[in-house]
């Protein structure tokens, strides 16, 4: 599947990690910025991926003060659809093994990773880190 034209697109959205409707704005975003994109045949898998990846955001970043937010991000081209998750929180992701059985956690992750072609991490500046994972169009 390709996706035209070759200009990049973006959507953003910054959320308050503790506020209740904080994941269904989130998957709501995601779902809409995929319909206007042309790409709703990717909507169940990248709204799961949203709904895990906010999901332990607002749980695990419980150690951040003050008012905690997450940003989603999805960016666009003609061949890829990466979908970004930040927070203030610095400490890394346990991004789990591909094999069974998995632990109490990290059951997302490994959703997240059996859905997209990569899923990855990277600190943000001055603090916190960022999720990603990419979901490939040329795959069968």
């Amino acid at each position: 599947m390709r996706v035209e034209p070759a200009a990049t697109r973006v959507r953003s959205v910054s959320l308050l990690a503790d506020h209740p409707g904080t994941p269904s704005a989130a998957r709501r975003t995601a779902r809409l910025a995929l319909q206007e994109w042309e790409l709703s045949r990717l909507a169940d898998d990248v709204e799961l991926c949203v709904s895990e990846l906010v999901g332990n955001t607002v749980q695990h970043a419980k150690g951040v003060r003050g008012e905690r937010t997450v940003v989603l991000s999805l960016r666009c081209s003609p061949s890829w659809l990466i979908v970004e998750v930040s927070d203030e929180d610095p400490t890394p992701p346990t991004l789990p093994a591909a094999q069974l059985p998995l632990s109490d956690s990290g059951r997302g992750l490994f959703i997240v990773r059996a859905l997209t072609d990569a899923t990855w991490w990277a600190p943000r500046e001055p603090r916190g880190k960022s999720v990603l994972c990419r979901f490939d169009f040329d795959r069968p």
